[in-house]
């Protein structure tokens, strides 16, 4: 007689699911339409009447339900947390079962369905406790890091609590659509991990924070136009020690800038894609604000700022762009 198949999903959600939608909001008492919202914002589909919650889903919704009768949080704020944690870990999700899987079984065109039950139930069970601890410890300290940053940096506005002064910048591959048309799927895809990952460790390593990856590109934050500066001149000298990575073009803007669900908005966000856009291969363009705070400190002379030729830029009518470079050593 064959042994049956491990229950994947039962071993990864630590039981099985034999709840209704309805039970779930009996038990936490919670609307249901508060439990639909909930499971949607978390970025699932409407599972109906099915038995579809386990025992540490229960567990959740009830702290959901403390949290919103103690009043530390209404459920419009624990909808909003819930949608950050479901974008944020879906992707984590997707990325960390393509990366391990890819070192853990490197044959070419491995899939999840190409293994045996077994194999993964054992691959999970000795990956997933280590895998849960490193993503609380790795939370854990992002959240110190952004207490830190907003303890230390005065809001520009106190009426408008999300803004924050900072230079922001986006690096795109050149001619990035040609060269994915030239290569096969394993080809594009070690480019875009090379790319994603050493801008990564550049833009972390000046004290930036990468905002968002989007394959042939990335858009970074940084806390001065130094710090800025420094980060695209790194970027270009690291990327080209690389054959397989194209040309890279970045632009830079400086100002108040609207954070939100981790991700940054405005006029300042706008400029600086505009100016990537404009900048040619291998070279980094800015703003005027931002070519001012670069040259104001006549001693810090790291970097060299040269004014072009203005020109129409659609939504921000003539602008002057800056090419920055760094300064040659004596």
């Amino acid at each position: 007689m064959e042994e049956s198949e491990p229950d994947i999903q039962a071993l990864v959600l630590g039981g099985p699911e034999w709840y209704t939608r309805d039970e779930m909001a009996s038990a936490s008492r919670l609307d249901m339409t508060d439990v639909a919202r909930l499971w949607r914002a978390m970025g699932f589909p409407d599972v109906g009447d099915s038995r579809a919650f386990t025992d540490a889903d229960l567990s959740a919704l009830l702290r959901v339900a403390a949290l919103v009768e103690r009043g530390p949080l209404d459920m419009a704020a624990v909808v909003e947390v819930a949608r950050s944690l479901g974008q944020t870990t879906a992707r984590l999700a997707d990325w960390q079962i393509d990366s391990i899987g890819r070192r853990l079984h490197p044959e070419a065109g491995v899939k999840l369905s190409n293994l045996s039950g077994d194999v993964i139930a054992r691959e999970v069970s000795e990956l997933l406790p280590e895998l849960e601890q490193l993503l609380v410890y790795v939370w854990r300290r992002q959240i110190a890091a952004t207490l830190g940053r907003g303890m230390a940096d005065p809001v520009p506005d106190p009426t408008q609590q999300s803004a924050s002064a900072a230079t922001v910048g986006f690096a795109d591959l050149v001619s990035f659509t040609r060269l994915s048309r030239q290569l096969d799927d394993k080809e594009l895809g070690s480019l875009v991990e090379a790319f994603e990952s050493v801008s990564a460790d550049v833009v972390h390593a000046n004290s930036g924070r990468l905002v968002k990856t989007l394959g042939d590109e990335i858009m970074f934050v940084a806390p001065t136009a130094d710090a800025a500066a420094q980060i695209s001149v790194d970027l270009h000298a690291a990327h080209s020690q690389d054959d397989q990575v194209p040309e890279i073009r970045i632009g830079l803007a400086t100002g108040v800038v609207l954070n939100r669900m981790g991700d940054v908005y405005g006029t300042t966000v706008n400029r600086a894609s505009r100016y990537t856009a404009m900048a040619k291969p291998g070279t980094t363009l800015v703003d005027t604000v931002t070519s001012e705070v670069l040259q104001a400190d006549p001693e810090d002379n790291r970097f060299v700022v040269r004014a072009l030729t203005p020109r129409p830029v659609r939504g921000f009518g003539i602008v002057r762009p800056y090419a920055v470079t760094q300064k040659d050593p004596v």
